[in-house]
């Protein structure tokens, strides 16, 4: 078993309106890279959402009575929790410094995934929103490679996420084609005959982490990675399969 993991150099600075499956095959063909069937893309959400046109300048933003009564009790700039309320579904948590929500994509994290990081907006306040749907962005790239190449690779879409009992920032998939988001082992057998009764393996999500200790969170400038030798079952998955319903939820 043998797996790789290879940063794709000379990503450029993208710009709304710019195709991604063709930044990353030029990035790839300048880099003497081919890419082959099973591989696996990990793309930072960054440059996914700056194609998308998902840059919000802060002046546009105004506030309403909820979002400035919020901002009043975490300490947040209002325009920057208006757009936080409207890219969410609900309040998680909430104290001076914090403000966790449910993104109406369905996953719970700080900020509805809102950042001010890596965004050049030309000496005005501006923040990155996500996608607008994920996984229909990876699937897009995806089929654009495989159109251009003829190759199947698999899209992992990734962000940056916090955990409510564990300090640090890991990468997590919030977009997916291609590939088994959550793989279901259950009723395989380990390897003294017992048989596996609660095993789903958060495949993506070990993906994006994996990639993020290349991509980095601060000037690396790296946001897509290669991933080779992974074997998965040919399974085309969705990063909403990770998404743990409310009922099941025992913390809610």
């Amino acid at each position: 078993m043998k797996l790789s993991l290879t940063a794709v150099p000379h990503i450029p600075d993208v710009q709304p309106g710019d195709n991604v499956a063709e930044l990353i095959l030029t990035a790839l063909a300048g880099a003497n890279l081919a890419l082959q069937d099973g591989d696996v893309l990990a793309i930072a959400q960054k440059i996914v959402s700056k194609a998308e046109g998902r840059l919000v300048y802060l002046a546009d933003v105004t506030p309403g009575p909820r979002a400035l009564e919020v901002a009043a009790q975490t300490d947040k700039d209002p325009r920057i929790v208006e757009l936080i309320l409207q890219e969410s579904d609900e309040i998680s948590r909430l104290k001076p410094g914090v403000l966790v929500v449910r993104h109406k994509l369905g996953f719970t994290s700080a900020n509805a995934g809102i950042d001010r990081s890596n965004v050049n907006a030309a000496g005005d306040t501006a923040v990155l929103l996500l996608p607008l749907d994920p996984d229909a962005s990876a699937a897009a790239i995806r089929q654009a490679i495989h159109a251009a190449l003829n190759v199947t690779v698999g899209v992992v879409i990734t962000d940056s996420h916090g955990r409510p009992f564990r300090l640090g920032t890991v990468g997590v998939a919030i977009g997916v084609a291609g590939l088994p988001a959550l793989w279901d082992r259950r009723g395989e057998r380990d390897r003294y005959g017992y048989i596996l009764q609660h095993t789903d393996v958060g495949v993506a999500d070990e993906i994006a982490a994996a990639a993020g200790l290349l991509m980095g969170q601060a000037a690396e400038g790296l946001p897509v990675v290669l991933l080779r030798g992974l074997r998965l079952p040919p399974t085309d998955g969705r990063a909403t399969d990770l998404v743990r319903p409310k009922e099941l939820d025992l913390y809610r």
